[in-house]
């Protein structure tokens, strides 16, 4: 007999914003797929689970993304998100389906919501988690116990937590974190409608005005091609920017130089920045300590450039070189230049 009777599949919050579906959730359903593909004997099913109103006509994209099923939570007091409303449907769903574990995106709005779910279900719940695995040794007693990894300690060590004991086992993923796979059209799924039973539809908070953030600058998160700068840069910045521009690229920066009042924390990589997923990232004078790595160690291609040799950084990099970066970067940028005349 199961461990957790009646707790079955994986399950993702599908957060959107004004019917406009955010990627974690779908690079979430990605993983899930991968960590139910570990298991085959379970028989578990990845099952998204989006909220909001007037959002019935997103179900499939979210099948087409890699859900078996779809529940969807269409009401009016969710149009837009109110902690109130949201943690009490959610609430309701999880209680009713029966999750083995859910996932969510670490979002402001993930943030904010799986914590005060998790605490109504008197749950456990991983925060910014990093790697997330199924332990394939208590998989084979019927146990489909996740192995969450984060870092702690400042991001000065990684940890695997578990949540033996209760269900379901909730984490929360920072995005691209995990890659998302390509869409199938062709994918069919089940759609399920749940209505959520209110015993108090007066909120607590009313949001009076919403006021749209100006972003200024570029959002490193989308680039493709990313050259980082460390330390060990921080006095030929201007040949950083220049390598990123003749790339077509952008600048980002490690903690250290955002310390050190050299770049803006907007652009900052790492455990306590942003998470990025660039074909290429060069790291140029990155020592690669892993808060740092954390943020950018799925890029495609690493390229590395540090006078160290036994830099930590090249542990992870497919290309190296070993050296000043305020000389290797000139002739870098000239190389660029002729291949691209070439």
């Amino acid at each position: 007999m199961a461990k957790f009777e009646g707790y079955k599949d994986i399950y993702v919050f599908v957060e959107q914003k004004n019917g406009e579906v955010a990627n974690v959730g779908y690079e979430l359903i990605s993983e899930a797929r991968k960590l139910v593909a570990s298991i085959p004997q379970m028989n578990f099913q990845v099952v998204g689970v989006l909220l909001g109103h007037n959002i019935k006509d997103k179900a499939n994209d979210v099948i087409a993304h890699g859900a078996d099923k779809v529940i969807v939570v269409d009401d009016a007091l969710l149009e837009g998100y109110s902690t109130q409303f949201y943690a009490d449907a959610l609430t309701q769903v999880i209680n009713s389906f029966k999750p083995d574990s859910f996932l969510t995106g670490a979002t402001v709005l993930g943030r904010d919501l799986a914590p005060r779910v998790a605490a109504r279900l008197n749950a456990g719940l991983t925060a910014d988690a990093t790697k997330i695995e199924i332990d394939q040794e208590k998989a084979k007693d019927g146990e489909a116990l996740l192995l969450v990894t984060r870092p702690t300690f400042g991001g000065n060590l990684f940890g695997t937590i578990v949540c033996p004991d209760t269900r379901p086992q909730m984490a929360t993923i920072r995005p691209n974190v995990f890659s998302m796979d390509a869409v199938d059209a062709s994918r069919t799924g089940e759609v399920v409608e749940f209505t959520p039973e209110w015993t108090d539809t007066d909120p607590k908070v009313i949001v009076k005005e919403v006021i749209a953030k100006v972003v200024e600058g570029v959002d490193i998160t989308k680039a493709d091609i990313l050259v980082g700068a460390g330390r060990g840069a921080e006095d030929c910045l201007d040949m950083v920017q220049a390598v990123a521009e003749e790339l077509g690229g952008e600048l980002c920066a490690s903690r250290a130089v955002v310390d050190d009042g050299f770049a803006d924390k907007a652009i900052q990589v790492g455990q306590t920045g942003k998470t990025v997923r660039p074909s290429l990232y060069i790291a140029c004078g990155i020592s690669g300590a892993c808060q740092h790595v954390a943020g950018m160690e799925k890029s495609d291609m690493i390229i590395a450039i540090n006078r160290d040799p036994q830099a930590e950084i090249f542990s992870i990099a497919n290309m190296g070189f070993i050296g000043d970066v305020k000389e290797i970067l000139p002739l870098l940028k000239d190389e660029i230049i002729a291949a691209k005349k070439g």
